[in-house]
């Protein structure tokens, strides 16, 4: 899925790049190519923020609730650019049109920030070593936060050569991007931002047996599930062991990786309150397992127990005023 994204987010820089270099150099282009470049920018920022969440949950999917709103968007900047044409409207679009599109680019651009957030801060610790994947996110983000900056800056001057410059850091982005991009291939790690396995190395039947119920006891103590921002190395630390034998020890020993292990002690969690306290919402039971979104929790409830979180619930307090 973020393979996908990526690709978008491609496509869309290349147009709106193609259409900058094309007007730099030939003023009388027809209107189209105007209005292809601007609709193209507006699908910039969505298409960094989207990548880079996949990437970051390792997404093979994307949620319902992220499919409309991606559709909404081609909806919002398509019936626009249908009723309203750049030939027949010109100051529509130069006057209000544009200035919406790039404050819906810096907005998305914030969001992304947000995304990626815990791997920004980690950039300002000097004992911090960045792994191959954060450093291929930080380029796609860095890069797109540049062409940005050279492009607002064009609007805000009309300046012929920071437009020059915008396609210029495109380029600079592209190659580095690219580089990024054969480096982690070499390392056989393309576009996997978190659980690494450690290949060749199984833990030991007998180190496993113990280290397996010491794992479950301090998720279960600790309740380390209820925080949605958990990663693998955190867990790692606390039984004392790297996050590379961590991961290989789910994958053997359960044959489960990270985020499904986790899942399930938020979703037994949510199945306990369900029966047992009904003045939540279901909404608000996944918040309190861990899940960072509603829709998250459904998919991930239906995916484990075959069921929706609101069947789920109708089934048990029938049981239980039958009980009674």
């Amino acid at each position: 899925m973020s393979n996908l994204f990526f690709g978008a987010l491609l496509l869309a820089m290349s147009l709106r790049i193609g259409k900058s270099i094309m007007v730099s150099f030939n003023h009388s282009l027809p209107k189209i190519y105007l209005q292809i470049g601007l609709t193209a920018c507006f699908f910039i920022g969505p298409f960094l923020y989207y990548f880079l969440k996949t990437t970051n949950n390792q997404a093979t999917s994307l949620p319902k609730s992220s499919r409309w709103s991606i559709a909404m968007l081609f909806a919002v900047v398509l019936i626009p650019g249908i009723l309203f044409p750049y030939q027949t409207y010109p100051k529509l679009w130069n006057n209000y049109f544009v200035q919406i599109i790039y404050a819906e680019w810096f907005v998305y651009l914030v969001a992304s920030g947000f995304v990626i957030k815990g791997l920004l801060k980690n950039c300002f610790h000097k004992e911090y070593k960045l792994k191959t994947a954060e450093i291929w996110i930080l380029t796609v983000f860095g890069g797109s936060v540049l062409i940005f900056m050279f492009f607002q800056l064009a609007l805000w001057n009309a300046s012929f050569s920071l437009y020059l410059n915008g396609a210029i850091a495109f380029s600079f982005s592209l190659y580095l991007a690219i580089f990024t991009l054969l480096y982690r291939k070499r390392n056989k790690d393309l576009f996997a931002s978190g659980q690494d396995k450690y290949p060749n190395k199984k833990v030991k039947d007998d180190e496993a047996n113990i280290l397996l119920p010491r794992l479950e006891k301090i998720m279960i103590e600790k309740e380390l599930y209820k925080n949605p921002d958990l990663k693998l190395n955190d867990l790692s630390k606390d039984i004392t062991i790297s996050s590379h034998q961590l991961s290989q020890l789910l994958n053997d020993n359960l044959g489960k990786n990270f985020t499904t292990y986790v899942n399930e002690f938020r979703i037994n969690e949510a199945c306990r309150i369900m029966t047992s306290d009904n003045r939540l919402t279901l909404e608000s039971i996944g918040y309190e397992v861990g899940f960072n979104s509603k829709s998250t929790f459904f998919a991930t409830f239906k995916k484990l127990t075959g069921t929706t979180p609101a069947a789920y619930q109708q089934k048990k307090n029938v049981i239980h005023s039958t009980d009674l």
